[in-house]
């Protein structure tokens, strides 16, 4: 049993996103028609089916290191009816060198050790005139604590985009409604396999997980960590 994936099972996204924001930054991609889309730490791949959804001629690439959410997506991308136009693999990302119209990286730069190398990562693999959705975290108060790896405020994120040789299209950030959905459908997960699971062996550690990343949330990073979503395309 893998307790972070269990906490995902409630979870729309593996980020702050509601429905009405994941459309509108679907829409910010367009033109999608034909488009090949590839998603980078695709978890569960939400929001690479939703654009397949979105767009019948596109098709996709989901590709992340976990094989329990990487089954999940299969699932869904069969019950939705996109299973033909995407394939889904199991890989460390930053081994990977197809070349897209489309990139998404939510909350993935972490695999290549932060921000700029990310950007830099994977800006080789948009074609001309593609776009990359990136979505990542920023200072948006006070300092946050030193382990959650952001140093960076809003305005320091774009201007580190522009260095690394994109612009920007788009820009979001996600609200304290989207944040406290996020968190508490992740801790709700955990507290039902809890409750429904009393004797488990795991279940110690279980209950210690959940009450440290509630504990976290409300008493350390909720309002100073923010977190964006920029759409961007290559400057030349």
């Amino acid at each position: 049993m893998n307790p972070t994936v269990l906490a995902h099972a409630d979870l729309d996204f593996n980020a702050p996103l509601s429905d009405a924001r994941a459309e509108e930054l679907i829409a910010a991609l367009a033109p999608l028609a034909a488009a090949e889309v590839v998603d980078l730490g695709c978890g569960w791949a939400e929001l690479l089916l939703r654009l397949l959804e979105a767009e019948p001629t596109a098709t996709g690439i989901g590709i992340d290191s976990t094989a329990e959410e990487l089954s999940r997506s299969r699932r869904n991308a069969a019950a939705r009816g996109v299973g033909a136009r995407v394939r889904l693999v199991q890989d460390d990302i930053t081994n990977r060198t197809e070349t897209a119209d489309i990139v998404l990286a939510i909350g993935s730069s972490h695999a290549w050790g932060g921000t700029r190398q990310a950007l830099e990562a994977i800006r080789p693999r948009l074609r001309r005139g593609g776009r990359l959705l990136f979505g990542d975290g920023f200072r948006a108060a006070a300092q946050p604590p030193n382990d959650l790896g952001v140093d960076m405020s809003l305005a320091e994120l774009v201007e580190l985009t522009e260095k690394c040789g994109y612009r920007m299209l788009r820009l979001a950030t996600a609200n304290t409604d989207e944040w406290d959905s996020f968190e508490s459908r992740w801790c709700a997960a955990l507290e039902k396999w809890l409750l429904q699971n009393p004797t488990a062996a795991e279940h110690a550690e279980v209950r210690a997980l959940v009450h440290e990343h509630r504990t976290r949330w409300l008493r350390e990073y909720r309002g100073v960590l923010g977190f964006a979503y920029l759409v961007l395309t290559p400057d030349s």
